[in-house]
């Protein structure tokens, strides 16, 4: 049976902070508008370079997950409740273990609310400073 490795427990929390900075940098800029356009750029670089490190990562991930159900044929075979090969389960095993693992619920409750601070604060400076 061909077993499946996710990545390294270090390296998918790397992935996970590039994705929480990313978050805070972006949205920080609201309130850097009016301190310093260096701290603006900053802010601007360290976000986009890490959600491309981040999303990179996503699509990696999604990318593996949808080729192992196209090449072991697995929406047919549970579709038609056809038996499953080792490998067959090897690719669930590892589908299953990586959608149960993520921490990118994480990711969006970050994204979300770091959204809903800085649009709250742009409001602020923006209209009633």
């Amino acid at each position: 049976m061909q077993q499946i490795k996710t990545h390294s427990k270090a390296l998918r929390q790397f992935y996970f902070w590039c994705g929480i900075i990313a978050t805070i940098a972006y949205r920080i800029i609201v309130v850097l508008n009016s301190y310093s356009s260096f701290w603006v750029s900053f802010a601007w670089y360290v976000g986009t370079i890490g959600f491309l490190l981040y999303f990179w990562h996503r699509y990696d991930i999604s990318a593996k997950r949808a080729k192992l159900i196209t090449e072991n044929n697995l929406a047919k075979k549970i579709e038609t409740n056809r038996p499953l090969s080792d490998n067959d389960r090897a690719a669930l095993d590892y589908i299953l273990r990586t959608l149960q693992s993520t921490k990118e619920k994480w990711n969006y409750i970050v994204i979300f609310t770091a959204s809903a601070v800085a649009l709250i604060i742009g409001i602020y400076l923006d209209f009633l400073a």
